[in-house]
């Protein structure tokens, strides 16, 4: 029988993608990728089964996420460190499968500080990475000092936390979502609320909320997503400094005393390295 060719292309590409070699040379990783993955396409299943299409959709997202490292790695000829790669995946799972389908950001009070903390440091150091390898890359003719370096993987970082805000704002507005999660605060400072004059209005000792005529019972002024979203910025803020901290002084000694944030460092994959691969 003859073969046909373009059966061969698909099974390359397949081998491509799910990269054998690298799941033998990284077996943690692999474990990672085979549990994480089976979660995911379980709850998928129990959510089709009971008609929770809202959780499907997560869970297809999820599982389209997963394959952004891939991505990353055969198309753009970059490298994850493993374990960057392990936290990137854990972190999707982490918001999407336990945050969002499990409730954990309700039933966990830090739950989504965590991961926005978390976030502001991957981002920060795909964003060093990325600056990085264009700094020692001979074909570019710009040479970024260390302080350079920090300030485009900061703002990286912020940027994303920034454009990440914007969708759970455009969610919440346009698809009638909450991913902006309400607070309960004790005092507000308005102008709106001012009268005779007075350029602030300051109330103190909020002790309930009337919404359209009813009581709510929380105790206090009902804050809508501003609250929520400022925390997030802030602990983003708080993982692209710590993490450009760090990585300030691993550019200075190239690693000598900080090798450990190679670990979260993406790098560009060598040449022959680019050759080799199927």
């Amino acid at each position: 029988m003859k073969k046909n060719p373009g059966n061969n292309g698909i099974r390359q590409k397949l081998l491509k993608a799910v990269n054998f070699e690298d799941m033998r040379r990284h077996k943690v990783k692999a474990a990672v990728y085979i549990v994480i993955r089976v979660l995911t396409v379980g709850v998928m299943v129990f959510s089709i089964v009971r008609g929770n299409w809202e959780n499907t959709m997560t869970c297809a997202l999820t599982l389209f996420l997963f394959l952004i490292p891939s991505f990353i790695n055969n198309r753009m000829k970059i490298e994850l460190p493993s374990v960057l790669e392990i936290i990137m995946i854990v972190f999707v799972f982490s918001a999407n499968i336990m945050g969002e389908i499990s409730s954990f950001y309700e039933k966990f009070p830090y739950w989504d500080a965590v991961l926005h903390t978390l976030n502001g440091f991957i981002c920060a150091g795909v964003g060093f990475g990325l600056v990085d390898i264009l700094n020692r890359e001979k074909a570019v003719r710009v040479t970024l000092s260390p302080v350079f370096v920090c300030l485009f993987s900061f703002c990286f970082s912020m940027t994303a936390g920034t454009v990440w805000e914007f969708f759970e704002f455009g969610m919440d507005m346009l698809f009638g979502k909450d991913m902006q999660k309400d607070a309960v605060v004790g005092f507000i400072n308005s102008t709106l609320l001012a009268e005779g004059g007075e350029k602030i209005h300051r109330v103190r000792d909020i002790s309930q909320t009337v919404v359209n005529g009813a009581e709510l019972n929380i105790n206090g002024y009902l804050d809508i997503g501003l609250i929520d979203t400022m925390k997030d910025l802030i602990v983003n803020f708080i993982g692209a400094v710590v993490f450009n901290t760090v990585g300030y002084f691993y550019l200075l000694g190239r690693g000598r005393h900080t090798g450990f944030i190679k670990n979260f460092i993406p790098t560009k994959i060598p040449e022959n390295e680019k050759n080799a691969q199927p």
